[in-house]
């Protein structure tokens, strides 16, 4: 079984009133004013999957400012997954100065078989060094669903792109440190986090966390998953590719240029994520 930990979408009206919804979210229009930044609906998602031979996709939100936007992306995912149960997996988006009524989405989102948040991005959200505190009540309610928590993660060195914000390893390591329950996944290869797993209190505390794959190409040489599987373990590597920013079968092509071998190829393309989904 393939699949893939990382692809996004985006309710059909998004891509005909795409100069409505950027101006209504300052989030959003950062990636998608650009009117070839492509907005993929489900059915586009589906389709690459048929010609690529992914049998399963995880399909994350974006990061909306308004709890409105949240609801009405959430509610497309949650109508995304009961249309394709057994070819999708929902994660929710949710705004957390929104306090309360982020954690009410959240119980709604739970109740229409979310399986995780994601993809988080704290910095876009306002959140600063030391507001740790405004998420301890939703990462809570979300370990007690057993959720899974994925988190945008940037390097702290490297060239720049539209995604690069201020998550790098240092930001991510004391998340994971004040929440050392949650299964967090860490996005593009957590802005390379794995190579502070040479510490040992860093490994230490990497105990409930993944990194996934996605848009590996943009950033990094195939050689990545052949050392960040020997330093971490080859059961924390997720493939993800960041669908619709790239054709999962790019990705793929880095691991598989590799040769490391069916059986670690089987555990990244979907056995680690089949085990960590319960399939």
């Amino acid at each position: 079984m393939i699949i893939d930990f990382h692809t996004h979408i985006f309710p059909p009206r998004f891509n005909e009133y795409r100069e409505e919804y950027v101006a209504r979210d300052p989030l959003f229009a950062r990636i998608y004013a650009k009117p070839n930044a492509k907005i993929a609906s489900c059915e586009d998602l589906i389709a690459i999957m048929d010609e690529e031979g992914i049998d399963r996709s995880v399909i994350l939100n974006a990061n909306w400012s308004s709890l409105e936007l949240c609801q009405e992306t959430n509610d497309h995912i949650m109508e995304s997954i009961s249309r394709y149960p057994d070819r999708l997996v929902g994660f929710c988006s949710l705004p957390p100065k929104a306090e309360e009524a982020a954690i009410a989405e959240l119980e709604r989102c739970v109740r229409g078989g979310i399986r995780g948040i994601g993809e988080m991005r704290p910095d876009f959200h306002g959140l600063e060094r030391g507001d740790e505190a405004v998420m301890d009540t939703i990462f809570e309610v979300a370990l007690r669903h057993r959720l899974i928590l994925l988190v945008h993660a940037s390097e702290p060195v490297g060239h720049e792109y539209v995604g690069k914000q201020k998550i790098t390893p240092d930001v991510l390591e004391k998340l994971i440190n004040r929440f050392p329950d949650m299964t967090i996944v860490c996005a593009h290869w957590g802005g390379g986090l794995p190579f502070y797993a040479l510490m040992p209190e860093v490994a230490e505390a990497l105990k409930n966390v993944f990194f996934d794959s996605s848009a590996s190409p943009y950033l990094y040489r195939p050689e990545i998953f052949r050392h960040v599987a020997e330093i971490v373990g080859v059961e924390k590597i997720l493939f993800g590719s960041d669908y619709p920013v790239m054709p999962p079968s790019r990705v793929m092509k880095q691991l598989l240029s590799l040769d490391m071998g069916e059986e670690t190829e089987a555990l990244i393309l979907g056995g680690n994520a089949r085990r960590l989904l319960g399939l």
